[in-house]
C-alpha cells in the first residue's frame, strides 16, 4: 500500500456550510490542487486499468462530533484531485472511509 498525507477539507467544503456556489468552488478548486500537488510529490503509481482502491482515514482537528458521510462529501474535491495527480478517471476509485478518534487535522490516504 502506498500512502501519504492531505490536509484537512476546508470547512466551507462541508456540505452542510451554506455558502453560495461560486465562494465554494473557489475553495473546493484550490484544495483540489493542493491536493494534486500533494499527491505528485507522493510519486505514486497505479496500474493502467481496474479499480483502485483509497484507504481514506480521518484525522479531525479537534473533538467535535463529525458525521462519516460529510467528511466523504466535503473531501470530494481531495479525491478530485488525487485523479488528477495519477492521470485516471476518478470513476476507478473505490474508496473505503474510516473516522479516527485521535486529532490530527489532516486525512492519510492509502492506495492498493
Amino acid at each position: 500500500m502506498q500512502t501519504f498525507k492531505l490536509p484537512w477539507p476546508p470547512k466551507e467544503l462541508n456540505p452542510n456550510k451554506k455558502l453560495h456556489w461560486a465562494v465554494k468552488s473557489k475553495f473546493a478548486k484550490a484544495y483540489r490542487e493542493q491536493c494534486k500537488l500533494l499527491t505528485l510529490a507522493a510519486g505514486l503509481t497505479v496500474p493502467p486499468d481496474g479499480n483502485i482502491n483509497l484507504w481514506i482515514t480521518f484525522y479531525p482537528p479537534d473533538r467535535r462530533h463529525r458525521d462519516d458521510d460529510n467528511m466523504i462529501s466535503a473531501f470530494k474535491a481531495g479525491r478530485d484531485g488525487i485523479a488528477d495527480a495519477l492521470q485516471v478517471n476518478d470513476k476507478r476509485f473505490r474508496i473505503h472511509p474510516h473516522l479516527e478518534d485521535n486529532i490530527g487535522g489532516y486525512v492519510e490516504v492509502g492506495i492498493t
